[in-house]
């Protein structure tokens, strides 16, 4: 039987509107015409003209954060201690099994941008598609934020996953989960909301602060759910190893057979 991948990642891109202002990727690109010049550096002597095709390499100088593109967060992204009192580990500590396991998808398109998703909900999403979670399995969910790629509203919209939700998954022995939105939680915008008629600051990041109750990561600005089924495929989502770091660049893929 052919397997099939599904490419789940975003690309790095200086025009596309995928972190709030100030925070996207900055990438200056030199051409071989504009590189010729090191090239030549490293041989005393040689002329950009004594190259056979006159020209050096192609590069891209980069200025990001982990958190640009498609990234695994760690769960010292989250906090500094997980599993009620541990130190949080970063993401160079994260186990690789965490990150090639079997998936599932939790279509939530259907839910308003800014709204909380619950555990009821995700319960009843796999009883929908007749699914009991597994330790270990991959569970990313499909938000209205994936159809709103490169448009300017991008990081306000889909629904984040709340503090029970994600609590439901974790107690199940999920350790990765992942979002086609800005963030797992619900995006600030609407956050912020809730929190000046409220004043009540446990509703800020409160899915990612379940991290610290269940050590977890997830992964961030995801693409392409809408190909996946609900079950039946594997994610590998590999982060990039950075030293004591929050989080990792991924370039995450489905592969089904």
């Amino acid at each position: 039987m052919a397997r099939r991948l599904v490419d789940l990642s975003i690309a790095l891109e200086n025009d596309v509107v995928a972190d709030p202002p100030q925070m996207g990727p900055q990438i200056a690109y030199f051409d071989h015409r504009q590189t010729a010049a090191r090239l030549i550096g490293f041989f005393p002597g040689l002329r950009v003209e004594d190259l056979p095709d006159g020209e050096g390499w192609a590069i891209e100088q980069i200025a990001l954060t982990t958190h640009n593109g498609t990234h695994l967060d760690a769960p010292y992204h989250f906090a500094s201690t997980m599993d009620r009192g541990k130190r949080a580990i970063t993401i160079d500590e994260v186990p690789l099994e965490w990150c090639l396991q079997p998936g599932v998808k939790l279509d939530f398109r259907h839910f308003p941008d800014g709204y909380v998703a619950t555990a009821k909900d995700v319960e009843t999403e796999l009883d929908r598609i007749g699914h009991t979670l597994s330790p270990l399995e991959i569970v990313v969910v499909n938000t209205a934020a994936g159809a709103a790629y490169g448009e300017p509203d991008y990081v306000s919209r889909g629904c984040g996953m709340g503090r029970e939700a994600t609590l439901y998954l974790l107690e199940r022995g999920v350790r990765v989960t992942g979002t086609d939105g800005w963030s797992w939680d619900a995006p600030f915008v609407h956050t912020n909301e809730k929190y000046q008629a409220t004043k009540d600051a446990r509703l800020i990041w409160e899915g990612h602060k379940a991290g610290g109750e269940i050590g977890y990561c997830h992964i961030e600005k995801l693409h392409n759910l809408e190909l996946l089924p609900s079950s039946g495929f594997l994610v590998s989502c590999f982060p990039v190893k950075i030293r004591a770091a929050s989080a990792g660049w991924t370039r995450a893929v489905a592969i089904l057979d």
